[in-house]
C-alpha cells in the first residue's frame, strides 16, 4: 500500500514531527510506503488534496486535528475528478471532534486502523454562502459557538481547557442575536444565543453536543438555544454538554434536517468545523456518504 501523508511541522505544538516519529516505525513494519510532505501555510492542506496526483496511492493522510480535517475535505470535494482514496487522520490538534465519534483519538489507533483498511462513507454539509461554497464535515456554528472558537484560537496558550474556561465568560456577555432558521416549512425567527448544526456527535473538546448525530445518516443535527434563557441557566446547562444530557434541557431544541438555511439579522462570521470561515447568511444541504474515511 502507499499513502500520502501531510504533516504541520509549526502548527500547535508542534506535536506533528513528534507524532509522525512515533508513528513512522508502524507503517515501516506494515511496508506501507509514505509519501510525506510538510504543509507549509494556511490552506495547504486544501491545495494538496485538490491537485495531488492520486494515481497508485491507496489513500491522503494528515496529522492535525479538526482544522487539518476540514482542509483535507474541502480539497477532496473540489477535485476536478472522481477521486475515491479515502482520507485517514492522525490526531493531533486539540480538539479531535471528529476522531472522538470514530472513538480514534490516540494517533498509534488511529494508524492501526489505517492499516486494517477498514473505512467508511461520511456525509458531508455543501455550505452556499454569498455564491461561495464550503463544505463541513464536522459542525456548522453561528453565534456563542463561533464566540468560543474566536476566543480559543487567541488564547491557544490556555490548552485544551480553553473550550470549557471561554465558553463560561462568553455566557456572562451572551448578547440576543436576531435571526430567522429554515427547516424545510418552519421558519423560526427569534433571538438566540446560538445555532449548531453538527453531522458529528462531538464538538471542542470531547462535548458531546448532538448525541443522536451520525456521520452517514443524511441528517445534519441542528441544537438551538434562544436567548429568551438568563445566563444563569444557560451556565447551568453547560457541564451537561460532555455527557449529551443537555437535550434533556427545556432551553435546547433539537432538530435533524438534510438541509437547512440561516439568515440572521445582521452578517456575522461562522464556526465551520472549528475554523472561523464565511459569513451568513447561509444556505446546507447534505450531501450523503460523499467522502470515505478510515475507521475500525
Amino acid at each position: 500500500m502507499k499513502f500520502y501523508l501531510t504533516v504541520n511541522p509549526h502548527g500547535g505544538m508542534k506535536k506533528g514531527p513528534k507524532i509522525l516519529k512515533k508513528i513512522k516505525p508502524l507503517f515501516d513494519n506494515a511496508n506501507i510506503d509514505l509519501t510525506i510532505i510538510e504543509t507549509m501555510f494556511a490552506g495547504h492542506g486544501k491545495d494538496l488534496a485538490e491537485q495531488l496526483e492520486f494515481d497508485g496511492y491507496d489513500g491522503i493522510l494528515s496529522i492535525g486535528g479538526d482544522g487539518t480535517l476540514h482542509e483535507i475535505t474541502n480539497g477532496l470535494m473540489f477535485r476536478n475528478d472522481n477521486f475515491n482514496l479515502p482520507l485517514g487522520l492522525i490526531p493531533g490538534g486539540s480538539g479531535n471532534s471528529f476522531m472522538h465519534d470514530l472513538d480514534l483519538v490516540d494517533p498509534i489507533n488511529a494508524v492501526k486502523a489505517i492499516i486494517n483498511g477498514n473505512t467508511m462513507k461520511v456525509d458531508i454539509a455543501e455550505v452556499k454562502i454569498n455564491h461561495v461554497t464550503k463544505y463541513a464535515i464536522n459542525i456548522i456554528g453561528w453565534g456563542l459557538v463561533t464566540d468560543v472558537a474566536y476566543k480559543a484560537e487567541v488564547h491557544r496558550w490556555m490548552g485544551t481547557s480553553r473550550y470549557t474556561i471561554l465558553s463560561v465568560l462568553e455566557v456572562l456577555s451572551i448578547k440576543p442575536r436576531p435571526a430567522a432558521l429554515i427547516i424545510g416549512e418552519k421558519r423560526i425567527s427569534d433571538d438566540f444565543a446560538f445555532i449548531i448544526a453538527c453531522n458529528t456527535i462531538h464538538t471542542g473538546k470531547g462535548m458531546k453536543m448532538a448525541p443522536k448525530a451520525k456521520l452517514n445518516d443524511g441528517l445534519m443535527d441542528i441544537i438551538v438555544v434562544r436567548s429568551k434563557a438568563s445566563r444563569l441557566r444557560i451556565l447551568s446547562m453547560l457541564p451537561n454538554i460532555f455527557d449529551g444530557t443537555h437535550i434533556k434541557n427545556p432551553l435546547v431544541e433539537y432538530y435533524t434536517a438534510s438541509s437547512f438555511s440561516l439568515i440572521p439579522q445582521e452578517d456575522e462570521l461562522l464556526n465551520i468545523d472549528g475554523e472561523l470561515a464565511g459569513s451568513t447568511p447561509i444556505d446546507v444541504k447534505v450531501i450523503p456518504k460523499r467522502i470515505k474515511v478510515f475507521c475500525k
